[in-house]
């Protein structure tokens, strides 16, 4: 068959359209929150409905169990895994391939209730599509190549102090153009820390004051990056505080309390749950059943109950470790004994508040195709139609402990349980 120029420059020029509207459509999932750090993805065609064995694409066998939730790059999936006494960071192909394994650490620890919640393989990978970076519960950090190759590596206990933890270091760095965040709250020392992404070497640390004491001196609340397109910063949480620092020295900009007040203090109110931060609104939780506040990312100073930077506060009611979610306007707080509030998030008036399921929750909801999925420990992932009204769609239950939130990418959800890693989508027509 013989094609004219202009006819098959006019199919190659399709061809490289149809290509990039497909990438386009892929979209990554680099980090703990997803693509911008608020648990929404912008992926359809998603399943509603799975269980053990309906819509699993495939499914892979961990060598140990890990809370920390999947980074997804293109066709590369990474995900720590304790592996007897160490910690491991795998990369796999989204076809459920191990491509490779490095060690990141030694020292097996459980913690939590009779040592079930968590271990050192908490904290979850990011990437940029270059690196992956990876941080553990014993402090050792490290940056590989897409191949595997080890760039840089340094332990944050040699280099900050030994941590004072009760319950394992579990905060995850901030992934953030050519810097890496993080917040290393402890008895032990408060600090905050910006680092090269492409050495590991420190840019600034900053110590964070506090008047907290006893448990409170201690976070696993994680460093969140707020941003309007112009201005941005970082926002820090724990030790009775959510702050504000500048990303150029660590400056503070604000503080928010009253979220654990002096004349009923409570030692043991000890922040999990991590802000979300948008750019018209910062939703600031606490922990134990305590108050959840809205406020102005404009804020100055110190801002409590009544402050001219608070758009509203809710009493009770805060998320204790699973993070706050917002999508078209409406706040959804899902509780760690299964209660799912939803909120006008700028109005903070209460919508509906109804349980999901009768377990402990510990992963955070995200947002997708329409759906906000809500995830158990048990393994029974909640399925509930996205606004102002309650709609459960489905109670999807894998038989496997899981306390990581899902991952979405290219048209499917990853979970990581204890025991495997399961890539959830429809079939291929």
């Amino acid at each position: 068959m013989i094609c004219r120029f202009g006819a098959c420059r006019s199919l190659m020029v399709l061809s490289a359209l149809f290509c990039a509207l497909a990438s386009t459509h892929a979209e990554n999932w680099p980090q703990w929150r997803g693509p911008h750090n608020d648990g929404v993805s912008s992926e359809t065609n998603l399943p509603t409905e799975w269980s053990a064995t309906q819509n699993v694409i495939w499914k892979l066998p961990m060598t140990g169990m890990s809370g920390a939730t999947p980074a997804v790059w293109g066709d590369r999936i990474f995900v720590t895994t304790e592996e007897g006494e160490n910690i491991e960071l795998l990369c796999i192909s989204t076809d459920g391939k191990e491509l490779w394994k490095r060690k990141l650490a030694s020292g097996k620890r459980r913690f939590g209730i009779r040592g079930t919640e968590a271990n050192q393989a908490s904290p979850s990978p990011s990437t940029d599509g270059q690196h992956v970076y990876v941080f553990s519960g014993t402090g050792d950090f490290a940056c590989f190549d897409f191949e595997g190759k080890e760039i840089w590596r340094f332990n944050a206990q040699e280099r900050y102090g030994n941590f004072r933890i009760q319950h394992g270091m579990h905060v995850t760095p901030l992934l953030h153009g050519d810097r890496l965040y993080q917040s290393l709250l402890h008895s032990g020392g408060w600090w905050v820390i910006a680092l090269d992404k492409a050495t590991g070497k420190e840019v600034w640390k900053i110590k964070r004051d506090s008047d907290a004491r006893a448990e409170c001196e201690q976070s696993y609340a994680s460093p969140m990056l707020w941003s309007n397109g112009k201005d941005e910063y970082l926002v820090v949480h724990g030790c009775d505080y959510a702050t504000a620092h500048s990303l150029v020295n660590g400056a503070e900009i604000w503080r928010v309390g009253g979220l654990n007040p002096k004349d009923h203090y409570n030692a043991s109110l000890r922040f999990v749950a991590t802000p979300l931060v948008l750019p018209d609104l910062i939703v600031v939780p606490s922990a134990k059943n305590g108050p959840v506040v809205g406020i102005k990312p404009d804020a100055k100073g110190t801002v409590t109950s009544g402050s001219e930077y608070e758009l509203w506060r809710r009493p009770h009611n805060t998320p204790d470790v699973p993070s706050p979610l917002v999508h078209d306007g409406l706040l959804y707080l899902c509780s760690e004994r299964g209660f799912l509030l939803c909120m006008d998030a700028k109005t903070g008036k209460e919508l509906y508040n109804e349980r999901l399921h009768g377990a402990v929750y510990r992963g955070s909801p995200v947002y997708a195709d329409g759906k906000i999925y809500c995830t158990a420990r048990d393994g029974v992932i909640s399925v509930v139609k996205a606004g102002p009204e309650f709609k459960l769609l489905a109670a999807n239950r894998i038989p496997e402990e899981i306390s990581a939130s899902p991952a979405i990418s290219n048209g499917r959800i990853y979970l990581r349980t204890w025991e495997s890693l399961y890539a959830i989508g429809l079939p291929s027509k």
